[in-house]
This record gives C-alpha cells, sequence and structure tokens, in this order.
C-alpha cells in the first residue's frame, strides 16, 4: 500500500493574505483626502470622478513596486540604497520623508480634534482627548512584542468603519447614478480644472505610502513565495482607496453641488452639511469615519517618517528596533506640539505647510525615482525585475510627480510665501495700531 508523499497545500484564511495594502490605505484617506474629495464634489459634482482611477492606477503600481521589493529583496530599502549609491542617498530618502510626515502630522491631530469637536465645544476637553490619543499611540509602539499583527488588526477595523460610515450615508442621498457613471469620462474642456485634478492626485498618489509597502510586507513576513499575495494585497487597498474617495466625492455632490449656501472650510462643515441634510444621525456617522480616517492616518503616517529615516540613517528599518520608535515618536509629538498650537492658541500652520511643501518638491520624485530604480535592478530583483509594461506605466507616475513638484515649486510655493508675508504685515500693522490706541478692537485674523 503507497503512501501519498505529495505536500499538503495548505489553505490560510483570506485575512491572512491581505493586510499591508488595508494600512496603506489608511495613509492616503485622512483628513487632507476627506476635505479635497468634498470640496471637488460640491464645486464640480460628479465630472472628476475620472482622476481618481488616473491617480489610484498610479498609487496601485508603485505599492506593487513597494510589496515586490519588500517580498524579493534580501536586504531592507535603506542597506541596498547604501550598498548600491551611497549612505547619502538612503538618507536623503529618510529623512526627506521622514520631514514630510512630521509636517502633515499637525493635519491629521486636527482632523482627530475635528470629529469630537462636532460634539464638544470646551476646546480644552478636546485638546486633552488629542494627548490622551498621541499618549495611546507613542505606547501602540512599545507595548506590543508583535505591533505588525496589532496594528493590521486595528487599520482593518478603521477600514470597516470608514467604508460602512461613507456608504450609509452616501446611499441615504440617493446620487444619480448616471451622472456618477458619467463622471468617469473625462471631459474635453478641461479649462481652469488642472489645479484641481492636480490637488486631487496629489491626496491620492501618496508615494512615501507606496514606498512603505516594501516595510510592511516585510514586517508581515511575505518571502518570494509570496509574491502573489503581495500583489493582490496592493490591489486591493488601492481599491478601497478608490471606493472611499468615489464615495466622498459623489456624496459631496449629491448634497451640496450647485448650492450657495454652503461653504466647505473643515471636516466639520461637511458634518454640519449632512446634519442639515439628514439630521443628526448624518452628522454622527460621518464623523464616525472622519475619527477613522483622521487616527488611522494619524498613527501609519508618523511611522512611514519613522521607520524610513530610521532605516535611512542605519538605525534599524524592524518594529522591534528602537531607532524607528524613537523617531516615530518624534513625529507624533512634533505633530502633536504643532495641532495643539494651532487649537489652543491659534497658531497660524502656514509655515509648516511651506516647509512640507518645500520638502515634497525634492523628495516625492526622488522617492518614487529610488523606488523605480531599485525594482528595475536585476541584482536586487532577480528573475522580478520590473516589465516594460510596468517600467512605463510607472516612468509615467514619476513624470507626473515632477510636473506636480514644478507646479508647486514655480506656482504653489511663491504664492503661499507672498500671502504669508502679506499676513503677517497686516498683523503687525493691526498689532502697532493696537498699541497706540488701547480702545481699538485686535488685529486682524491671519489665515491659511
Amino acid at each position: 500500500m503507497t503512501q501519498d508523499t505529495s505536500p499538503a497545500i495548505v489553505h490560510r484564511p483570506w485575512y491572512s493574505r491581505i493586510g499591508p495594502g488595508l494600512i496603506t490605505a489608511c495613509v492616503v484617506i485622512g483628513p487632507g483626502s476627506i476635505m479635497t474629495s468634498s470640496t471637488i464634489g460640491a464645486g464640480r459634482g460628479y465630472s472628476m470622478l475620472w482622476v481618481v482611477i488616473i491617480s489610484v492606477a498610479f498609487m496601485l503600481a508603485y505599492m506593487s513596486l513597494g510589496a515586490k521589493l519588500g517580498a524579493v529583496a534580501a536586504e531592507s530599502p535603506g542597506e541596498l540604497i547604501r550598498r548600491k549609491a551611497g549612505r547619502w542617498l538612503s538618507v536623503a530618502v529618510g529623512v526627506g520623508v521622514f520631514f514630510i510626515a512630521a509636517a502633515y502630522q499637525s493635519g491629521n491631530n486636527i482632523g482627530v480634534a475635528a470629529a469630537f469637536e462636532a460634539f464638544i465645544d470646551n476646546r480644552m476637553i478636546v485638546a486633552a482627548l488629542v494627548v490622551l490619543f498621541n499618549a495611546f499611540a507613542i505606547s501602540f509602539l512599545f507595548a506590543f512584542k508583535d505591533m505588525y499583527r496589532m496594528l493590521e488588526r486595528l487599520m482593518m477595523g478603521f477600514v470597516a468603519l470608514m467604508l460602512a460610515s461613507f456608504a450609509i450615508n452616501l446611499f441615504r442621498l440617493k446620487p444619480n447614478l448616471g451622472d456618477m457613471l458619467k463622471g468617469f469620462v473625462p471631459t474635453t474642456d478641461m479649462s481652469g480644472d488642472m489645479v484641481t485634478v492636480v490637488g486631487l492626485v496629489g491626496t491620492t498618489f501618496v508615494i512615501s505610502g507606496a514606498f512603505y509597502q516594501a516595510y510592511l510586507v516585510r514586517q508581515k513576513g511575505w518571502k518570494v513565495d509570496d509574491l502573489s499575495n503581495g500583489l493582490v494585497d496592493a490591489r486591493v487597498g488601492s481599491v478601497i482607496m478608490f471606493l472611499i474617495t468615489v464615495m466622498l466625492m459623489s456624496t459631496a455632490a449629491a448634497a451640496f453641488a450647485g448650492r450657495t449656501d454652503v461653504v466647505l472650510e473643515s471636516p466639520v462643515d461637511v458634518a454640519e452639511g449632512l446634519k442639515a441634510t439628514f439630521g443628526s444621525s448624518a452628522k454622527i456617522i460621518f464623523c464616525l469615519g472622519l475619527f477613522s480616517a483622521a487616527y488611522s492616518s494619524f498613527l501609519v503616517n508618523s511611522m512611514v517618517g519613522g521607520f524610513m529615516a530610521s532605516d535611512g540613517l542605519g538605525w534599524g528599518s524592524k518594529p522591534s528596533d528602537l531607532g524607528p520608535k524613537l523617531l516615530t515618536t518624534a513625529g507624533l509629538l512634533t505633530g502633536m506640539a504643532v495641532g495643539l498650537a494651532v487649537m489652543i492658541f491659534d497658531f497660524d500652520r502656514a509655515p509648516t505647510i511651506i516647509a512640507a511643501q518645500a520638502v515634497t518638491v525634492v523628495a516625492a520624485p526622488l522617492v518614487a525615482g529610488v523606488l523605480l530604480w531599485l525594482t528595475s535592478s536585476r541584482d536586487v530583483m532577480g528573475e522580478h525585475v520590473n516589465g516594460p509594461v510596468m517600467t512605463t506605466f510607472a516612468g509615467l507616475g514619476l513624470v507626473m510627480l515632477i510636473v506636480m513638484a514644478g507646479k508647486t515649486a514655480i506656482y504653489d510655493l511663491p504664492a503661499k510665501v507672498e500671502a504669508y508675508r502679506a499676513s503677517t504685515a497686516t498683523t503687525g500693522e493691526a498689532d502697532t495700531a493696537d498699541a497706540k490706541i488701547p480702545a481699538a478692537v485686535g488685529g486682524a485674523e491671519v489665515s491659511e
């Protein structure tokens, strides 16, 4: 009697075959993307939905590159860069991403605060809650032996909350499906829309998050044999980004498009606008999604900066290493400090945003170029080196990032610097007038 010696087929549960892509989706869907999507939907209806397809397609391409690099390469990305190009490049990539993450972390703090401010009028209580959630995030870094597994489970919960909350409000609005479908067809008249297109692409095509996919894949323990799982996982994460962005734009289009009585300046305005349509339940549901988006991005964004900077500096890239934990904590504390200054003292975030955009001009194309270069290197990837189709499409994504960086450097940054100078000059004049005339009302408000 012969025995069957063929290897047993192990059927792993579906959730073990995904994870890093979901975490990356949480980086992308934050307060900034919620506001951008909602503002575009309110102002332009469904007409910009086609842009989501393009931006998510580029994000998918680079997430796939990150997943391949993490599964195939024997060394961490920082070690690879140092070996192939030198320490200067690994430091430039890591530190550049860290400063971007730290600068934008204040926005995630303000997004978390916005979810509470919709229900709590006391600013100090809201500030205390922000400090509490920062403390939880820092303790999360040090408390768990298998931090990745806990992070993955937490992000799965946040993704489920986002999908459910944004879908419920959209279905209650009953959007016109015909108009939605038309929105996925590019329009021939693009006059005045390029700024909108670039803004939407910029909030969805987050290259640092795509590069961090390599670290997440390594933390999950995937190797070359798991490469197919990594690529499927990247697609799942991209689909989630697509669905949430489309739901946000479509909700705003159905609720606010064509209305002159609604001005969306913060996520709270979106929540209040939905409350006027459906009552307090719509506001509560939206704020659940807002909190999930803000806090998930809040935690993972800081880890992107901390882990990539630590790896770039040669301080370690594993969750068990001290370097990533300390730099992630530094990013969290920096974002919290700026966020609290804005909430409590009305601190002007403009210098922080200007600095972040200035670093992004250099860092974003650099990070994309390095990821494309590493995954196109046969000595790193072996038989899994990029093919001509992927190289061409990813190259187009790199060109788009360079164009966006050029636009920011030539138009956006000078305009913001000039506006900031003008606002500070106005404030200074008002303060001088106040000093001379004590009875005068306070100076002009500095707006972002």
